[in-house]
């Protein structure tokens, strides 16, 4: 019933979800500065496999920041019709340029553009700036693709725990972890 490698689980658990009409990209996403101050919000996890999570965003936002000083985050995806819960922690790695490339070009043109537009978490003086901005960024792109912003990426979580939660009657739950070694992977039940 439970793959031997937590990546193939969390697949699975993806696939019986999506089957079910859930929308499995949202995650909350928990870093820490460099001296430890914790922040959570939530990103969309838009790759997974045997390398890890992948999520995108402005490499000049709070999160990136966060990242570049303390490169670990935990991620925490929950699905509340299904009773179930993944948590994921691990080390952060920057995804390779051209892997980054790629997603950038499949995204929507006025994802793309707003990506260029946007100082993220940056002081914005008024919404009418960022609608100029995004105005000047289209007419600079027309006719032509958007290019991906050099400041603007991927993030991989490397997991080295993932912990699945399954809800059960009178608060029995089972909880799964799954935890990295240099062998591999093993995995041990968790007391509810």
């Amino acid at each position: 019933m439970f793959a031997s490698n937590p990546v193939n689980q969390y697949l699975r658990a993806v696939a019986r979800a999506n089957g079910e009409g859930v929308d499995t990209a949202p995650a909350a996403l928990a870093t820490a500065d460099a001296i430890g101050r914790p922040s959570v919000r939530i990103i969309l996890i838009r790759q997974v496999d045997d390398r890890g999570f992948v999520f995108y965003t402005n490499y000049s936002s709070r999160k990136a920041a966060d990242l570049t000083a303390n490169p670990r985050a935990a991620l925490c995806q929950h699905w509340p019709t299904l009773e179930e819960q993944i948590r994921i922690d691990g080390s952060v790695r920057l995804v390779d340029p051209a892997e980054s490339d790629a997603y950038f070009a499949g995204r929507p043109r006025e994802s793309q553009i707003g990506a260029w537009a946007s100082d993220q978490s940056a002081e914005l003086d008024s919404r009418a700036v960022l609608e100029a901005r995004c105005r000047e960024i289209d007419a600079r792109f027309e006719g032509k693709p958007v290019a991906r912003p050099p400041f603007w990426g991927g993030f991989r979580i490397v997991p080295e725990r993932i912990e699945f939660w399954y809800g059960r009657p009178g608060r029995l739950h089972e909880r799964l972890l799954y935890e990295r070694f240099a062998d591999g992977w093993r995995t041990r039940w968790l007391y509810p």
